[in-house]
């Protein structure tokens, strides 16, 4: 059989269910794809019968799998997220795959029913992010003797300049976080902080919320933001899995190595 007639099974996420759950729909690079599980005691893993080859994280296909996974949240309120790209190439391996997760999914499962992940990152507004760099007058000093020398001889006052302009970027997230994540995180079970992806961004922030308090913490984001939102851009996603409190990896085989 050829590598494109042969057939393997792709899985999503792990979920605590008694039953056979059915769940939408997924496209997989073009083709529309039933989702099943595969059961094992009050646990299932959600796949897909795919071909058998590398999946690439591209855009298109990392957010097939972060859109089934939601759909799978809508039914379920136990996701266990697993990472992006990995094929089995029978349901009988996905089954002995869970049965080796089953102790750590027993584990899970209470610490994460009916939670949800929400992500929130805070991105300074660049008027604002110049405004805080330009008032602190080393730094303007600092600017002016730059002015009119040559590159040469100005090298070393620029390196001093990015440095002062860190500080002020560092002190500013520090602002952010006591003032905007910390009274976010006491609304959550957990929250954790990630390293800011980019120069303006001064917040990249995880919380572990439970579902009946999602209205009450969307509330506070909107309240802070209010406060913020003349310095800078909140990005607020989610409902997700607990991605960021969840460390499962499975080593993806190449199919082409059997």
């Amino acid at each position: 059989m050829s590598q494109e007639e042969s057939m393997g099974i792709y899985i999503f996420c792990g979920i605590q269910t008694e039953t056979d759950e059915s769940f939408d729909t997924v496209e997989i690079e073009g083709e529309t794809k039933e989702l099943f599980t595969v059961r094992y005691r009050d646990a299932a893993i959600v796949a897909a019968e795919v071909p058998m080859k590398i999946y690439h994280p591209n855009k298109e296909n990392l957010l097939m799998h972060q859109n089934a996974v939601a759909n799978v949240m809508k039914k379920n309120d136990t996701v266990i997220p697993v990472s992006f790209g990995n094929v089995f190439q029978s349901k009988e391996d996905v089954g002995v795959l869970l049965e080796n997760l089953y102790p750590q999914f027993e584990k899970l499962f209470p610490e994460i029913k009916g939670k949800i992940e929400l992500g929130l990152k805070v991105i300074g507004k660049k008027e604002y992010l110049e405004s805080q760099i330009n008032e602190n007058s080393k730094i303007d000093r600092m600017a002016k003797s730059v002015k009119g020398k040559s590159e040469a001889a100005s090298y070393y006052e620029r390196i001093q300049l990015g440095g002062a302009a860190q500080k002020i970027i560092t002190s500013l997230q520090q602002e952010v976080k006591s003032e905007v994540s910390a009274p976010l995180a006491e609304l959550a079970e957990a929250s954790k902080i990630n390293d800011p992806i980019g120069e303006k961004m001064l917040l990249n922030a995880a919380f572990l919320v439970d579902r009946d308090k999602e209205a009450e913490f969307d509330q506070k984001v909107n309240e802070i933001h209010e406060e913020w939102k003349d310095k800078v851009d909140f990005n607020y996603s989610g409902p997700w899995p607990a991605y960021n409190f969840i460390n499962i990896r499975l080593k993806v085989e190449d199919p082409d190595a059997s």
